[in-house]
């Protein structure tokens, strides 16, 4: 139906309604009104097109904003838009009131709303008759619903006990607001305060821990489960003569008691006082009980919720065990962020194993899930491995062992499998060695003492509990004095929607950046990954939304070690790492090659960066082509006051030294030792007790290439 052309049998139905027609399109502006429209609106009793200033100007200004709401709201659940508008004269006064109903459609193409609707005015009926009562009586009950359509809203989103006074203190009832609020628990067979409203704070006490026995309101409430509603203070003195004079001080007029009821259960009663009388008509009382219901819900989920909370908070206390006394040489900083669902308990654990050597072990791990069971998986896990620690196993029996025995538990329940992933690090406090194995976990990162953050690559097995028989192989690193190694699971890395990439660069940074001790570089960590701290076992802990965390931070004293200790060694530090190519693991050259890069990632060359890389790689070659042992890495970083060197030494165990020589255009060798003499400052072969060791070094300068 194209607006002001309607069909004429409809038009006579519309005229005999006295209903006009109106027409709105948002994209140009316009509305087009027929003449009935028109004369309802103020206007000359004639179809005209408006502007929608020119309609708004004859409009309240609150039901003008009030018709975009409802239009939006009608489209968005594909409903019909009816709202009540009240037509303003000249001289800003009501003239009469019309309902306008319509059926709004959005064009995504030209990002528009279109309507075609029908106005109708309203006779508002004369105040006192049975016609105006009735009106007001409609108004009050539209009024009930939405209070009590946004009081269940409020309550249901309320998640402790806290949350659900706050709301229930904050509820302006339609008609009849109560000024004083008090909510009664039961412990045993007596009344507690829950919190209250409207009172000053210390006037609680008189009722605290009253009898259940005793002659008051809120005590017989409990005892029945039936409401007790005193319309004025000669009333309640009637009714309860004994403790009036506890109410008689605070000048109230009228009381509603009520039961808060949950799964058939009265756990406690809720007062509303109101400083003025109130009659308690049938719809005041059902819009108390309504309350009452929604409070009692809302109070027992929250009650099961801080409960799960302690819970969870008492297993972490008993399953995350006590950094204990300083290591001569070392600190270690530790964290666990529990997950933010359900029980708060999950499978991330770490812990800190003396060993019989004077060593210690430092393990973190995650077992699938984050449920209870995973907890119980954890604790079980973690006792076997203090166990086989303490036996002196070394890392890789350690962790094979326990492989062993999660597979041996995942077979008594064949239903429900579950693995774990875990790094083990056994410490020489001494020496500074590391010994690594890995079975699934993420690598450890080294911050070194300039602040330059390395990933170091381990040798790695299966997830623990997949394969019984499964072998972890053992890698040795070496922490430098000032240096910082980080081990954690993997809900540090990927909360946020990273993956293991995006995350790890997330925390690269916060580790290159940080310039407080270790306590605060862990809180850093984790408030990166979820905000401020909010809870504490070990260390301030987060709220967590996602998945749990784990991490350990472990310094050996020195300059740049974040750990609070100054150091004696005189000259600037020292960047350096090591790594091993085996001859059956020919693609970890290409790990060299990025570790290469990243322990250079501020030389100010990027040539010498792309000629260290080339020369490494054909050294390393050199060695898996023309030997039959490993290739061994060192890699360092000195600087002093005339500027920065770097040295690249791979040792393998072959006895032939390497010889100049010079390749035919077609010759696939010999082109290494070539490039060393024209790219490297200088460079050298050394032989060793056993084998071979061959070095070069390059000054920083800007331009690539020798002196």
């Amino acid at each position: 139906m194209r607006t002001g052309e309607p069909l004429p049998a409809l038009g006579d139905v519309l005229a005999a309604l006295d209903t006009g027609l109106w027409h709105w399109d948002t994209a140009a502006g316009l509305v087009t009104v027929d003449a009935v429209a028109a004369r309802l609106l103020g206007l000359p009793a004639e179809q005209v097109t408006l502007t929608e200033a020119q309609v708004r100007a004859r409009l309240h200004p609150v039901d003008w904003n009030e018709i975009t709401g409802v239009v939006q709201l009608a489209v968005a659940e594909g409903t019909l838009a009816e709202v009540r508008i009240r037509i303003m004269d000249d001289q800003n006064r009501v003239v009469r009131v019309v309902r306008s109903r319509s059926k709004p459609s959005f064009d995504r193409a030209r990002k528009a709303y279109v309507l075609t609707g029908s106005l109708q005015e309203v006779t508002e009926p004369t105040p006192g008759t049975p016609a105006g009562r009735s009106a007001v009586t409609g108004d009050w009950r539209r009024s009930r619903e939405a209070f009590l359509l946004d009081a269940g809203r409020a309550l249901a989103e309320a998640r402790s006990t806290q949350e659900v006074l706050r709301v229930a203190a904050n509820l302006s009832m339609p008609g009849f607001s109560p000024d004083g609020l008090a909510v009664f628990g039961v412990e045993g067979d007596r009344l507690t305060i829950i919190g209250h409203h409207g009172q000053d704070p210390d006037d609680h006490h008189p009722f605290t821990y009253m009898p259940l026995d005793t002659d008051y309101p809120a005590a017989e409430v409990v005892r029945t489960g039936r409401a007790v509603y005193l319309s004025s203070p000669a009333q309640y003195k009637a009714r309860y003569p004994l403790t009036w004079p506890l109410a008689q001080r605070f000048g109230r007029q009228s009381w509603a008691f009520l039961p808060l009821t949950s799964s058939g259960r009265t756990m406690g009663a809720w007062l509303a006082a109101f400083a003025y009388p109130v009659a308690f008509t049938p719809d005041e009382r059902s819009v108390l009980t309504t309350v009452a219901r929604m409070l009692a819900q809302a109070l027992s989920r929250a009650g099961t919720a801080e409960s799960e909370k302690a819970l969870s908070e008492g297993l972490q206390r008993t399953m995350l065990p006590e950094l204990g006394p300083g290591i001569p040489g070392m600190s270690i900083a530790a964290r666990y962020v529990p997950t933010g669902g359900g029980l708060q308990v999950g499978g991330d654990w770490y812990d800190v194993i003396p060993l019989p050597s004077g060593r210690f072990a430092m393990v973190i791990g995650d077992v699938q899930g984050h449920d209870v069971r995973a907890a119980g998986l954890m604790g079980q896990l973690r006792i076997a491995l203090r166990a086989y620690s303490s036996e002196g196993h070394r890392p890789d029996a350690v962790l094979s062992r326990a492989s062993r025995f999660l597979h041996g538990i995942n077979e008594a329940d064949p239903v429900e499998l579950r693995f774990a992933t875990c790094l083990y690090v056994e410490v020489d406090p001494v020496i500074g060695v590391l010994e690594v194995a890995r079975a699934g976990h993420p690598d450890p990162v080294i911050r070194m003492a300039d602040g330059t953050v390395l990933a170091r690559p381990t040798a790695g097995g299966l997830p623990l509990g997949i394969d019984p028989d499964a072998d972890y192989p053992t890698t040795r690193l070496v922490l430098e004095s000032g240096e910082t190694m980080l081990i954690c699971t993997d809900g540090l890395i990927e909360t946020g929607g990273h993956d293991l990439e995006t995350g790890w660069q997330r925390l690269r940074g916060i580790l290159e950046e940080h310039k407080g001790d270790q306590e605060e570089l862990a809180d850093a960590l984790v408030q990166a990954v979820h905000g401020p701290s909010s809870h504490h076992t070990t260390g301030p802990l987060a709220d967590r939304r996602e998945d749990d965390i784990a991490m350990m931070l472990l310094s050996r004293e020195g300059e740049g070690c974040g750990c609070g200790v100054g150091s004696d060694t005189v000259g600037p530090p020292v960047r350096r790492t090591a790594l091993t190519v085996a001859q059956a693991e020919p693609e970890r050259v290409s790990v060299a090659r990025q570790q290469l890069r990243e322990l250079l990632h501020d030389w100010s060359s990027p040539d010498q960066v792309d000629s260290a890389v080339l020369l490494l790689s054909e050294m390393l070659t050199n060695v898996l082509v023309h030997t039959d042992t490993d290739a061994l890495l060192l890699a360092e970083v000195t600087g002093g006051s005339d500027g920065r060197r770097m040295r690249i030494e791979v040792t393998d165990a072959g006895d032939d030294l390497p010889h100049m020589r010079r390749p035919g255009e077609l010759a696939s060798s010999g082109r290494g030792l070539v490039l060393i003499e024209l790219l490297a400052h200088t460079w050298g072969v050394a032989p060793r007790g056993e084998g071979k060791s061959i070095w070069f070094e390059l000054y920083e300068t800007e331009e690539a290439g020798p002196h």
